[in-house]
C-alpha cells in the first residue's frame, strides 16, 4: 500500500478524497502506480496517461519526495519513502498560461 494524492479534478471523477491508500503489486514505479490507480478506477483511463502510447499526459505532473518526477522512465523505481508510506505519490495537474 502507497498513499496517492490526485488533483481535484480527477478526485471528483474516481469519488476519492485529496489522499487515499493504493495496493500496487509487484515494484514500485510510476507504471505500476498508474495501472493500480486505472485498474481500482476504471474512469481514469486515459486521463493520466495515453491510452494507445501509454505516455503521461503533457499537463500532469508525477511528484514524490519534493522531486518532480515526471521526465524520470516510467519504469525507474519510485522513492523508498512512498514505499514506506512516510510520503505520498502526488499526481497533479499542471497550469500553463502566459
Amino acid at each position: 500500500m502507497i498513499r496517492v494524492v490526485l488533483p481535484a479534478h480527477l478526485r471528483t471523477l474516481a469519488h476519492v478524497n485529496r489522499e487515499f491508500d493504493l495496493d500496487v503489486p509487484g515494484p514500485l514505479t510510476q507504471r505500476s502506480v498508474i495501472d493500480a490507480l486505472e485498474a481500482r478506477f476504471p474512469v481514469l483511463l486515459g486521463t493520466i496517461r495515453d491510452p494507445l502510447t501509454q505516455k503521461r499526459r503533457p499537463y500532469v505532473r508525477f511528484f514524490a519526495c519534493e522531486e518532480d518526477l515526471s521526465h524520470d522512465s516510467p519504469d525507474a523505481a519510485l522513492p523508498d519513502a512512498v514505499a514506506t508510506r512516510a510520503e505520498p505519490f502526488f499526481v497533479i495537474g499542471a497550469m500553463a498560461g502566459g
